[in-house]
């Protein structure tokens, strides 16, 4: 059996959806929507199975970002906007701050801290996105046991929105799982494998907790892994996984917090399957950590074997170089070729052509058949 091929989640947008998200962004109500995304989900999908990816999703096509989707399906975010603390790695490099601005294209608008109680007001969102996808594979001639779905995990909503609200931030990421607990149950009942989006176990050192230390800052990242594993109580750990990241931008990103400080709390999320950056420059070094962290029994990992923000496209050599050295320690049967991250997380800000995301993606299929043999 070969190694299993996979990714992140947010795939290239066609413009015509993606002009149409901005507009519902900006508080406009855009007309033939919920028909574009049906014709490009199916489309993705398409693509997706073309290119030989096994475990594929939606793409993420009818979102306008991995986290800021659920603005749509919650209230209790609308207060007055705010914008993010620069990341802590620009400090030293205050001219790469100035070229980053260039380089990532759109700015993302401010977002609204939660002002209010947390409710889930669109029940049937998660329920179109499901019909949606199942459609598409079906028009592929895929079944259900090869789709992947994201979904925001609790952490990643508090650290995107922030809280001027509840009295503690362990309240508020409690009224977030309580908020996402039905669209997690949702997608893993629809028989579909749930994706929590977990960059914020590692990103958020860089962002809302910079001026935290290593020690204060794990004790944040086990509440968060407290949230999730809370709102997933009743769904099974193999009908998850789980995605870990620093951020998906181009910077010097120096100030990371290693995987190792942070790997033995991330092992104790429920996700069987744990997605991590394993190409790009700054993280690719850490598989070492695994000949001495010993990875949970029931766990599997999904190491990024491709560079989300570059358009360098990987040879399959490298790309089973990658492989294999995650196999020669854990096992083929425990690993899944992924990405650092997605292609195009928040619309507008797409910093990899298309056509270099199917060639990468190729690769990663190529490489993986490379490293199966």
């Amino acid at each position: 059996m070969g190694i299993a091929t996979t990714h992140t989640g947010s795939l290239p947008r066609p413009a015509d959806i993606t002009a149409q998200l901005i507009e519902r962004q900006e508080g406009r109500d855009p007309v033939g929507l919920d028909q574009l995304a049906d014709r490009a989900v199916v489309d993705i999908v398409a693509m997706q199975v073309e290119a030989g990816i096994e475990i594929v999703n939606d793409g993420e096509q009818s979102k306008t970002g991995y986290s800021t989707y659920v603005q749509d399906r919650l209230s209790g975010f609308e207060g007055e906007p705010v914008s993010r603390p620069r990341a802590n790695d620009l400090k030293d490099h205050p001219d790469f701050a100035e070229l980053s601005v260039r380089l990532r294209g759109r700015p993302s608008p401010p977002l609204p801290p939660c002002n209010g109680p947390i409710e889930l007001i669109d029940p049937g969102a998660v329920h179109r996105d499901i019909a949606r996808l199942k459609a598409a594979a079906e028009a592929s001639g895929i079944g259900t046991e090869r789709l992947f779905m994201s979904a925001a995990s609790p952490g990643l909503i508090a650290m995107f929105f922030g809280n001027t609200y509840y009295p503690s931030r362990e309240e508020f990421l409690g009224a977030i799982a309580d908020a996402m607990r039905s669209e997690y149950q949702a997608i893993v009942d629809a028989g579909i494998t749930l994706q929590l989006d977990c960059p914020d176990f590692a990103m958020s050192h860089n962002s809302v907790f910079q001026d935290l230390s290593v020690e204060e800052f794990r004790r944040e990242v086990a509440l968060s892994i407290d949230a999730v594993n809370d709102a997933t109580s009743g769904l099974a750990p193999e009908a998850m996984r789980l995605h870990v990241c620093w951020g998906n931008y181009e910077s010097p990103h120096t100030t990371d917090v290693p995987l190792s400080d942070l790997i033995d709390l991330i092992a104790t999320a429920r996700p069987a399957g744990i997605s991590i950056e394993g190409a790009n420059p700054r993280h690719e070094w850490e598989w070492e950590l695994f000949e001495t962290f010993e990875l949970p029994d029931e766990k599997y990992l999904i190491p990024g074997v491709i560079d989300s923000t570059s358009n360098f496209v990987e040879h399959p050599r490298l790309i089973a170089q990658r492989l294999k050295r995650y196999v020669d320690i854990v096992g083929a049967e425990r690993v899944v070729a992924g990405t650092d991250c997605g292609f195009d997380t928040f619309i507008g800000r797409d910093r990899v052509s298309p056509s270099v995301v199917w060639a990468k993606m190729r690769s990663v299929v190529e490489g993986a058949r490379l490293a199966s043999e």
